[in-house]
């Protein structure tokens, strides 16, 4: 698995340190955290599409609506046939009730090679170029424990973090607000089963990203927060 992982994590790391020698006369030191920024950037953009699509699906969604509720007023009795009446439905409308993931996923490749290239045990050694870049005070390998470890919260990447958590909130906050404004009802939630609950904690789970902040390489952590905020504007767009 470790020479498997080798050649693609040595090609990503090449171009990420090429991107950041191009950056550094504007960034100076922090070229290699504004090249991770503009490398999400440019995955939110290849998936772009997926979510344009995801955005229709939630609005078709929303428009079945009212043939739901007349499913339900003929099978309110019998859980079961409505539950199947209304998968029908969405077969039948060619609508997915969990279309809206797939951006989310597609995702998870790019957000894990850089995880792996900034844990400080990339295969083949193929981050270690990598690892002495730092944005401000904080290296880009590094993670909030070690900011507390060595300057505390107030230090100079104790700092960086603190900044990062409040942007990181900042975006959950409206993430959720928007999520809760613009999700179908519960009740329309529960046609399919499970996703009722899914539909109640989807709207929280955005701010897992300050957890994931928490935990993950500096690196990983702008990937999450770029890929957050560029969800946050992407969805006040699309879903207007």
């Amino acid at each position: 698995m470790s020479v498997l992982l080798s050649a693609p994590l040595a090609v990503f790391a090449g171009l990420v340190e090429h991107l950041a020698d191009l950056l550094q006369p504007v960034f100076g030191t922090a070229s290699a955290a504004a090249a991770i920024v503009l490398f999400t950037a440019f995955v939110r953009l290849l998936v772009h599409p997926l979510s344009r699509a995801a955005a229709r699906g939630q609005k078709a969604r929303t428009a079945l609506q009212p043939k739901i509720a007349a499913l339900r007023a003929k099978h309110g009795k019998n859980p079961e046939k409505f539950q199947r009446a209304v998968l029908d439905l969405h077969a039948e409308e060619k609508v997915s009730p969990l279309s809206g993931c797939l951006p989310s996923l597609l995702q998870l490749p790019a957000f894990f090679v850089l995880y792996r290239l900034f844990s400080g045990s990339s295969a083949g050694g193929a981050g270690d170029g990598l690892l002495g870049h730092r944005l401000f005070a904080a290296p880009l390998g590094g993670r909030w424990a070690d900011a507390l470890a060595g300057g505390g919260p107030v230090g100079g990447a104790g700092l960086v973090y603190l900044v990062l958590f409040a942007v990181a909130a900042a975006v959950a906050s409206f993430t959720c607000l928007r999520t809760r404004r613009t999700s179908l009802p519960v009740t329309g939630g529960q046609d399919v089963p499970g996703a009722g609950v899914l539909t109640k904690v989807m709207p929280f789970m955005s701010f897992f990203t300050l957890v994931t902040v928490a935990v993950v390489p500096l690196a990983a952590a702008l990937y999450v927060i770029t890929s957050a905020t560029w969800s946050a504007i992407e969805r006040a767009v699309l879903y207007r």
